[in-house]
């Protein structure tokens, strides 16, 4: 946390600090597939911001969301697969909540997770 802006890591489908989805994402893959993998890495990332709010706070903002994709050089869905990240903010923050957004394509994540997300949020009293 740097004032009223909090930075999140790099957040990886985990539950219980087990790694639930694993595998690159492909080009011949149905976009849904992918869904539960970024919503639960989505929900983990804004869980450890919201872990970071003083009493009365609120998360105001999403500045900015990352969503890296472990996926194939084929692989051209990027857009598609983060609005289900844009999708699971808006449902839990409300509309108009994200400033800015980036789908990143990556060779290879940690311990094969098909999906990182970082959140930056601002925050207010």
């Amino acid at each position: 946390r740097h004032g009223d802006l909090i930075f999140s890591s790099g957040m990886t489908p985990r539950r219980g600090g087990i790694l639930i989805h694993t595998g690159r994402m492909r080009a011949a893959d149905p976009v849904e597939a992918h869904h539960d993998a970024v919503v639960l890495a989505t929900l983990n990332a804004l869980t450890a911001v919201q872990g970071c709010l003083a009493e009365g706070e609120r998360i105001a903002v999403v500045v900015q969301l990352t969503v890296f994709l472990n996926s194939e050089p084929e692989f051209s869905a990027h857009s598609k697969v983060a609005d289900f990240a844009s999708a699971t903010l808006i449902e839990q923050l409300g509309p108009d909540c994200i400033g800015s957004r980036a789908a990143i394509g990556v060779a290879s994540l940690p311990a094969q997770a098909p999906v990182e997300i970082t959140i930056v949020a601002s925050v207010v009293r």
